[in-house]
């Protein structure tokens, strides 16, 4: 049928058939065949053809002429984006995040990705790793960004290791050292994160093996909000390095180096279900991103 459109939109604008024939790369018998098939399918005539090869539209061609024309470029569009699709150039990815990758780390992801893949459409989805990471099973996201699992079902690779760090106000005792002892936490006023996060999980564990008892004031399930406690002199937190830089920078906020505890670490991976379909052409392009920006992130994150 697409080819007996565009013959006939051809003649219509040509006038034509044998000039139509020429455009097209086909003999005039073979344009004819298609045209006499459109009009014995549409049971309408739509063309006074003349010798020589001469043709003029009928009522019925006219009127049926718009149509052809919307038919035949909604093909020809059809078939560029679908050249786009395979070559990554269009489509949708859906990416699943965990909060402080979404805030902190996910921005700059996106805007490299869209530098490149500006047709290509983001649907970003975030929560606890542990509920991104059934997202990522149940194919209702394709890619997740979230701390470390173990899962048979899901595929990881390594992005960064997010670095904690013990951040206090300004006029805290600990900013003017910038180190504080474990045992100098003790009764500390903290603000802690959610349970159901893993920094929780990181602080409370710390705190278990070194034997300190800080004098919890609020447990917090945002990042920013407990950034903005430890600002008004509330009580002091421990957050990824990569969330406070902005606040460390500008003075708002003094790291502490907590002597006689190595480094707090979480590993924060890309995970893909393991029966996924292969990933899209934009989808494997982005995650060949992820895998370009690894020391990038590392760098940022400490």
């Amino acid at each position: 049928m697409l080819a007996q459109l565009e013959a006939f939109v051809e003649v219509a604008r040509r006038r034509s058939v044998t000039a139509a024939a020429q455009a097209l790369f086909v003999t005039q018998p073979a344009l004819t065949s298609r045209l006499n098939s459109l009009e014995s399918t549409l049971g309408a005539q739509l063309l006074h053809r003349r010798r020589r090869g001469g043709a003029q539209l009928t009522e019925q061609g006219r009127v049926f002429l718009a149509y052809a024309e919307r038919a035949v470029e909604a093909v020809r569009e059809g078939r560029l984006v679908l050249d786009a699709l395979a070559q990554g150039r269009a489509g949708q990815i859906a990416v699943g995040c965990s909060p402080a990758v979404s805030t902190y780390v996910l921005p700059t992801i996106l805007r490299r990705f869209a530098e490149t893949h500006p047709g290509v459409q983001l649907a970003v989805r975030t929560g606890h790793s542990e509920e991104v990471i059934e997202l990522v099973k149940r194919e209702q996201v394709e890619i997740g960004l979230i701390r470390a699992l173990p899962d048979p079902q899901v595929e990881t690779f390594m992005l960064y290791e997010d670095r904690l760090v013990l951040v206090v106000h300004p006029s805290h005792p600990f900013a003017a050292a910038g180190r504080a002892r474990l045992a100098q936490l003790s009764g500390e006023r903290f603000i802690l994160f959610d349970r159901e996060s893993s920094y929780h999980e990181l602080t409370s564990a710390l705190f278990r093996r070194s034997g300190v008892s800080p004098r919890g004031l609020m447990e917090l399930d945002n990042i920013d909000a407990a950034k903005k406690m430890v600002e008004e002199g509330l009580g002091m937190t421990l957050l990824p390095r990569i969330a406070v830089a902005e606040e460390t920078a500008a003075g708002r906020l003094v790291p502490v180096e907590i002597v006689g505890a190595g480094p707090l670490r979480r590993p924060i991976v890309a995970v893909r279900a393991v029966h996924a379909p292969p990933p899209s052409p934009a989808a494997a392009d982005f995650l060949e991103l992820l895998h370009t920006l690894r020391p990038e992130l590392q760098a940022a994150a400490g």
